[in-house]
């Protein structure tokens, strides 16, 4: 099904129109489901059910009877499930703690430090530190005996960036500064005077009360939007694909918060953090973040973070469980004091309809666009057990270990809890039980803030994303392009970050391969089979060999391979002429027909939500699907290769819509595939998954539902012209129609620019690489395509 990924998106009413009328004939030309035979542009594709179930020669025969790509999709899940336990039992091997002494702890986790950095997106630049004021007169006098003073608060966090907030002065002594992070879903206002609709309470208010001067940061709410998403996770999406994530913007401007408040006393005062819900989760990585903060409360948010997969969106960090839970961040910590309360967590959920279809009958699904997810809530038995992991880990620390104890409570950001953060502070001012209600003079609109706030981080991804050519172009740095033999020497370390750092590699080793078949149909030229190979515990890989009926399988002759990749919600069956779809016109009967040998496989994106959980599995432990895409295929072709009749040198990639997207990851790390051709999907990868302004969402998955297609740093890294660059020297194809509204002509054939000056202009090897527009749709063209496979896989085209 291929509809629900590209999104005929046009940009002018003439080529609508054009477009429409164009669509509706070739849906005129459709035919129903029930019908055997299905007409392409270049003729009858007839399939037959094969008379028997005879194995290919070579293999077991394949007997199961159950649907296989969704037993595929089951094990990869089963699989992943497994290796997300593995990442939790094995991540000691990246920390080497030095207890001697508090200096040396630090130091010995400083790489630590910096790769939590790195995975939050946190930017190296300092901070300035200063905040402006920005009402002249205060917001609120507090008619009570203690009185401190509200104002409304702007400070410089990174670049263009501003944290926007309130902050709370004592008309007395300042005894402490604390930074008082709120709940997604709770204004700054709510933390000053009582609110019903806030479950933390007006804890602010009361450490104002008792000396503290507070700066309450705003953060980004979970409300739905117009795109039927939260607007974390709006935010989210394109920050992630440019090498940022929202929390760690937030965490910037806690950070600039800490600097002013260091800046303001020169020092001299203590400073802390507490917050609920994500302010909890935010305080605890501020903790860890930086030095300079004395202690840590956490509410409403800590435990086993072995279930991320299942959080909202916004909370993906890639990699993350690979080196950190809860309890190895907070152990960071050490041996300044933390306080973790275990009482009311935050309640959400988004979309709890998992497993939906874009189209049910017909009907193509209008609902919420975002990623199904829950905050988790832990049992206080988790707590306690990631806590006393947390102390385990530091508990050799000299002097005196881990300063970390846990406060259950019924009240979130109770009076136990404040009191023991204050006492770390150096303070023993008495705190009052209960916040007064204040009436707050008229400032700054709390819905005002937000949005100026989301304004901001909405403006800054789309600098962040025009700058991004430049990082890329200083990342490909190291490319050589005086010879072809230095150029694929230098292209070896990019290869290997492409494989470990962005794709994801699982070090293991393949099983092997214990190829079953059978015979599925069979055309007036060609005969199929069904294949199934092992490639993990779980995992398989399964496919569609279709040969010519002419070819001889005793080896006498070996002819090159096509290995033909479906798109979204596709099926092997898709591309050799099962498919309604006329896109993929058949076309691994097709090429079959001209006398090549054919594979269809089944990739791992299909079944909707079952998928893109996967994805999400994966990078917890900083894995994609590719990660396991990538090895099944390596099993195909190393079976492809070793069959008597196949050419090992010769196995071509061609793909559609994902499978493009598939074209462009597959064959850099698998180096069987001797050349790759991506059809309706090339483009500027970067721009379409990262833009939010009005003009580029037709063609942007910022705001669509394909939640799970954002991958994290391909604009600091690799764009389609990057990823081409690993494929070179091999040939290189793309297939592209005017009518197709993956993206406009123009930024196809810009990026597509790159490419060819690197293959013509810089190594002198042109021939090698092309690109074919046509006049139609999202689909397959069987023109420029067939020619160039027939050119660079050495096989005579029919008739010549």
């Amino acid at each position: 099904m291929l509809v629900p990924y590209f999104r005929i998106m046009i940009p002018t009413r003439f080529t609508s129109f054009v477009a429409l009328v164009f669509s509706l004939a070739c849906l005129l030309q459709q035919p129903s489901l029930a019908q055997k035979r299905v007409k392409h542009t270049s003729g009858w594709a007839v399939l037959e059910k094969a008379p028997d179930s005879s194995p290919l020669p070579g293999t077991q025969k394949l007997t199961r009877t159950d649907d296989i790509s969704s037993a595929m999709i089951t094990g990869i899940d089963e699989f992943l499930l497994k290796q997300i336990d593995q990442a939790v039992k094995t991540r000691e091997q990246f920390w080497q703690r030095d207890l001697s002494s508090s200096k040396a702890y630090n130091t010995s986790i400083s790489a630590n430090r910096k790769h939590l950095a790195e995975i939050l997106g946190l930017s190296d630049e300092d901070p300035p530190g200063r905040l402006v004021l920005l009402n002249t007169s205060p917001r609120a006098k507090a008619v009570v005996k203690d009185t401190f003073t509200v104002y409304d608060v702007r400070w410089p966090a990174l670049d263009d960036l501003n944290g926007a907030g309130l902050l709370l002065i004592p008309d007395g002594k300042i005894v402490g500064n604390i930074i008082a992070i709120p709940g997604a879903d709770q204004t700054p206002e709510q933390l000053v005077s009582p609110d019903k609709d806030s479950p933390s309470g007006a804890y602010a208010q009361i450490l104002a009360r008792a000396g503290f001067r507070v700066l309450i940061p705003t953060l980004i709410n979970r409300e739905e939007n117009e795109w039927k998403m939260s607007n974390r996770e709006w935010l989210h999406r394109p920050s992630f694909e440019l090498g940022y994530t929202l929390a760690g913007y937030e965490l910037q401007k806690i950070l600039a918060g800490v600097d002013y408040f260091k800046n303001a006393d020169g020092g001299s005062q203590q400073t802390g953090v507490i917050g609920w819900g994500e302010g909890g989760r935010l305080a605890l990585y501020a903790g860890a973040l930086d030095t300079r903060i004395d202690a840590v409360g956490i509410c409403g948010y800590f435990g086993s973070r072995k279930n991320l997969w299942e959080e909202p969106a916004d909370r993906n960090v890639f990699r993350l469980l690979r080196e950190f839970g809860d309890a190895e961040i907070a152990a960071m910590i050490a041996p300044r004091p933390v306080v973790i309360e275990h009482s009311i967590y935050p309640d959400y959920t988004f979309r709890a309809d998992a497993n939906r279809q874009l189209e049910v009958n017909g009907e193509k699904y209008t609902g919420p666009k975002g990623k199904p997810g829950k905050l988790l809530i832990p049992t206080g038995a988790e707590v306690k057990a990631e806590s006393a992991k947390a102390r385990k880990l530091v508990a050799g620390l000299k002097p005196k270990g881990s300063s970390l104890n846990v406060i259950e409570s019924k009240n979130a950001v109770s009076s136990p809890t404040l009191a023991a953060l204050t006492k770390h502070l150096g303070s023993d001012s008495p705190l009052k039980n209960k916040a007064e209600t204040l009436a707050l003079d008229s400032g700054i609109k709390a819905d005002e803030r937000h949005a100026d706030q989301m304004s901001e981080i909405l403006r800054h991804n789309q600098r962040v994303l025009q700058l991004s050519y430049e990082r890329r172009l200083d990342f490909m740095k190291d490319v050589k392009i005086d010879s072809i033999e230095n150029f694929e020497k230098s292209t070896v370390e990019y290869r290997r970050i492409f494989r470990e750092d962005i794709v994801g590699k699982f070090d293991l080793e393949k099983l092997a391969l214990n190829p079953r078949s059978r015979k599925y149909q069979t055309g007036p030229k060609t005969v199929s089979y069904e294949v199934v190979l092992d490639v993990f515990p779980e995992v398989i890989a399964y496919g569609i060999l279709t040969l010519p009926k002419d070819l001889k399988l005793d080896g006498s002759e070996k002819r090159p391979v096509v290995v033909c990749q479906h798109g979204l919600e596709g099926r092997p069956q898709d591309v050799i002429g099962e498919s309604h779809y006329r896109a993929y016109k058949s076309f691994a009967t097709h090429l079959a027909e001209r006398g090549f040998i054919t594979f269809a496989p089944q990739n791992p994106y299909i079944f909707y939500d079952r998928f893109r959980t996967l994805q999400f599995k994966s990078q917890s432990i900083g894995k994609t699907l590719f990660s396991t895409a990538v090895p099944q295929h390596q099993q195909i072709t190393d079976w492809l290769g070793s069959l008597p009749f196949t050419d090992a040198k010769r196995i071509g990639f061609y793909g559609l819509s994902y499978g493009g997207k598939s074209a462009m990851r597959i064959p850099p790390l698998v180096e069987n595939y001797c050349l790759s051709i991506c059809s309706a999907d090339f483009g500027e990868w970067v721009w379409k998954n990262a833009a939010t302004d009005k003009r580029s969402l037709r063609y942007s998955y910022a705001n669509k539902g394909e939640y799970e297609i954002f991958e994290w740093n391909l604009g600091g890294t690799f764009n389609y012209a990057e990823m081409a660059a690993l494929i070179c020297p091999r040939p290189f194809m793309v297939e592209r129609g005017h009518y197709d509204g993956v993206e406009p002509d123009d930024r196809v054939a810009q990026e597509f620019a790159k490419i060819r000056f690197l293959y013509a202009g810089q190594l002198k090897i042109g021939d090698r690489t092309e690109i074919e527009f046509f006049d139609g749709p999202h689909s397959i063209n069987e023109v420029g395509t067939y020619r160039f496979l027939h050119k660079h896989l050495k096989w005579p085209e029919p008739g010549k």
